[in-house]
């Protein structure tokens, strides 16, 4: 009788599953973007000019430029893919809403910028100014001044943990609790200047790139890497680790950007630029965007196929120096900052087409953007719980065996009766001491 019913569950179960499956995909009926190429023809040699010509008009208003005077630009999109924000070396500042054109913000520090970063929402960002850490708020107004962050190269936020990492000159790293303001811990990295750093968007990891060639990666409960690797010869330029947490890409004076598995901690794939790769991004759905120079080059499944199989689609911005790439979340948009502005191009099958409301809306409201803070910050990780392998977390301790309990029981109890001894000797000799120095005072 128990194995028919447990039979009869579990084809309940089977069938439950499989129209939960119907259900989802039904509820995702949004196709992602392709870009297909004639017989005769490679997709790489398709410019933005054609792409924006065989597009339909909503799609053509994404692409754009900006042509502005205080670069290089370095850009960033919320995690809805609704707002832009464009940091200038200069000291320019602007909040976008890139879909219709309307500037919130806009404004100038009067002094250089080395990197803006979103923080949980779109109300704040961190700003790396010349000599101090800035928060503003979309309003344009300084909400504080982190004087204990000096000369910050880089800055990442982790929205689940509420964690803001920066790394300095000198190569100290911070973390600073954004939802209590305090400073979770200081590390020394010990390897001089720094000015590359990621996160691992699925473990929190922080990742740096060193003058030696090393990546080193970081938890905040630990002072010391807890991986170091060789991947170049020469200073590390960029790095990125993908949505899934299992592939890192990095890039060097070498001329070489390498793709590894951090997993293993093995090279998958080499491939060589005639410059030094300035920046890299991975899309959504597994693009990699890669700029040297005035290049940009975007392949499709880098992980798995070689240099000229994998890649995709290529452009050129004539005089001028990339600076920084960034795809946008839900959008088929490679975001291009450089000395001149910024760019944003149509790299169809970038984006995730089906998005879940419960993680980021793209069409978020007011009274939902403020009941998802509350709610995040209700479920707040703490830093401590920072892993290599989240997956860890979810494991169960093993009972052990009957009899490696006993021996470890015992091995317990032995060690416990000799601090307890150890302490009864010195509270005893305490004690004489005590009697004879009362004894002496007494005679005297």
């Amino acid at each position: 009788m128990h194995q028919i019913r447990n039979t009869i569950i579990k084809k309940h179960e089977n069938r439950s599953s499989k129209s939960k499956a119907a259900a989802a995909s039904l509820l995702q009926s949004e196709e992602a973007g392709y870009l297909k190429a004639d017989d005769l023809e490679e997709t790489y040699k398709i410019k933005q000019s054609t792409i924006v010509q065989k597009v339909d008009l909503a799609s053509r208003t994404k692409s754009f430029s900006l042509q502005l005077k205080h670069g290089p630009y370095t850009l960033d999109y919320d995690k809805n893919g609704r707002f832009l924000l464009l940091g200038g070396k200069k000291g320019h500042l602007t909040v976008l809403e890139w879909h219709t054109k309307n500037v919130k913000t806009e404004f100038h520090t009067q002094e250089e910028i080395r990197d803006s970063i979103w923080l949980h929402n779109e109300t704040l960002f961190a700003v790396a100014q010349k000599k101090y850490l800035h928060i503003y708020d979309n309003n344009g107004l300084e909400i504080h001044r982190l004087k204990n962050h000096l000369f910050i190269n880089k800055i990442e936020f982790m929205p689940y943990h509420f964690l803001l990492a920066s790394i300095n000159q000198n190569g100290v790293l911070r973390y600073l609790d954004t939802s209590t303001g305090k400073l979770i811990t200081s590390v020394r990295t010990k390897r001089g200047n720094c000015d590359c750093m990621c996160q691992n968007p699925n473990s929190g990891i922080v990742n740096l790139g060193h003058q030696n060639g090393t990546v080193t990666l970081w938890k905040p409960s630990i002072s010391e890497p807890i991986v170091e690797m060789l991947c170049h010869k020469g200073p590390v330029r960029a790095i990125v680790v993908d949505g899934s947490g299992r592939f890192i890409a990095t890039s060097g004076l070498d001329g070489r950007m390498k793709i590894w598995d951090i997993r293993t901690y093995k090279v998958l794939q080499t491939y060589y630029t005639p410059k030094p790769i300035s920046s890299i991004a991975i899309s959504h759905r597994g693009l990699l965007a890669a700029s040297f120079g005035p290049n940009v080059q975007i392949r499709k499944n880098p992980f798995t196929l070689n240099e000229e199989q994998s890649l995709f689609m290529s452009e050129t911005l004539p005089s001028t120096e990339i600076e920084n790439l960034k795809f946008c979340p839900y959008e088929d948009i490679l975001g291009i900052g450089h000395e001149r502005g910024i760019h944003s191009f149509i790299i169809p099958g970038a984006g995730e087409p089906n998005f879940d409301a419960l993680a980021s809306n793209p069409f978020q409201t007011k009274k939902q953007r403020q009941e998802t803070e509350v709610k995040s910050l209700l479920e707040k990780i703490q830093p401590e719980l920072i892993t290599l392998d989240p997956k860890s977390l979810l494991s169960i301790r093993k009972k052990m065996p009957f009899g490696e309990r006993v021996k470890k029981g015992k091995s317990n109890l032995k060690s416990e009766l000799k601090n307890r001894n150890l302490k009864m000797k010195y509270f005893l000799g305490k004690g004489r001491n005590l009697e004879v120095q009362q004894n002496d005072e007494n005679t005297v």
